[in-house]
């Protein structure tokens, strides 16, 4: 399914376009609609023939299911394979559906952080990397702790640490509720209109929730950063940060993916370069996957809602299958 034939069905996406007239420059707001029966792929300037790009332009765009011969998520409650490179979504379940995100919210976080951030930035925990809700993935940094940007980026996206999440939110958005707001007004920037965030690891809350098509719009985005590439294709990662008397603390992590870490076998002639995972009560299992096939064109991958870790990665691993066909 071409992204190109699909724009005018691509929801919640407003552009702003710029158009030459006759009469100097004048913008105009272009929403995309399945209810408008204009297309907003090619804009055209009868006058002059001057053309401007629509949003969507490079992205890929479906507007109902694609559903696939031999290819089965019966336990994800959305799943998605995007090919990135032609533009065509390969396969889309209930891409729509609002659901919890749990830590592939770090995407996002991390996104903002490279985005508004600098790696070689000091962070210094304070009182609120105390998280005490049950089955939280800490990496142990105590009120106090300093670490860099960087440092955090790998803890964060490779060990899935909600403490450090706070720490790279409170330093980039001065509070969480300050980062938060960055978090949803990139996301509107995104055309990912249909995700709210409300915290920046995960954790589950009502108002905090994504759809598969928004992650993909999400990870899309972040994948253009090398150092997030070059973070999620780790399988392990040591360091050596400070505590508040400069004394210093080693800490030693391991990639929490499957295929990464050698607990799941990739597809025959796909390679999974990274991802991230997320697991909590309400969220259940879900991942989210950058693969190349043999001539190195990108996928993503994205399963949200799978009934159980082992399963999710059963799943994944039969939708990655159609890369290859």
């Amino acid at each position: 399914m071409k992204c190109i034939n699909k724009i005018r069905k691509c929801t919640a996406i407003v552009v702003l376009c710029a158009v030459l007239t006759g009469c100097g420059n004048v913008a105009y707001s272009f929403p995309y609609n399945p209810d408008y029966s204009v297309s907003s792929y090619r804009i055209v300037n009868t006058e002059t023939q001057d053309t401007v790009s629509a949003f969507a332009e490079d992205l890929c765009v479906v507007s109902e299911d694609v559903l696939v011969d031999g290819v089965d998520t019966p336990t994800a409650s959305a799943a998605a394979l995007f090919d990135v490179e032609n533009g065509e979504v390969l396969y889309a379940k209930n891409v729509y559906e609002k659901l919890y995100p749990a830590s592939l919210t770090k995407v996002m976080t991390a996104l903002v952080a490279l985005k508004y951030g600098n790696k070689d930035d000091i962070l210094t925990a304070s009182e609120n990397v105390i998280i005490n809700e049950s089955g939280a993935t800490l990496c142990g940094v105590k009120p106090g702790d300093t670490m860099t940007l960087d440092q955090a980026l790998h803890i964060l996206l490779i060990q899935s640490a909600n403490d450090v999440a706070i720490m790279i939110a409170e330093h980039i958005g001065g509070s969480v509720e300050g980062f938060t707001e960055m978090m949803n007004e990139e996301a509107k920037k995104l055309g990912a209109t249909n995700s709210h965030f409300v915290n920046p690891h995960g954790l589950t809350d009502d108002n905090h929730y994504v759809t598969a098509y928004d992650m993909y719009l999400i990870f899309n985005e972040a994948i253009k950063y090398d150092l997030f590439t070059e973070i999620v294709h780790m399988t392990s990662y040591d360091t050596i940060y400070h505590d508040a008397k400069g004394a210093e603390k080693e800490i030693s992590i391991k990639s929490t993916n499957w295929y990464l870490n050698g607990t799941c076998v990739m597809p025959e002639k796909v390679t999974v370069i990274g991802g991230k995972t997320g697991t909590t009560t309400a969220a259940r299992s879900c991942l989210v996957l950058l693969s190349k096939d043999t001539s190195g064109n990108p996928y993503i991958s994205i399963i949200l809602s799978a009934e159980s870790r082992d399963v999710l990665y059963a799943e994944m691993t039969e939708l990655l299958g159609e890369i290859r066909k």
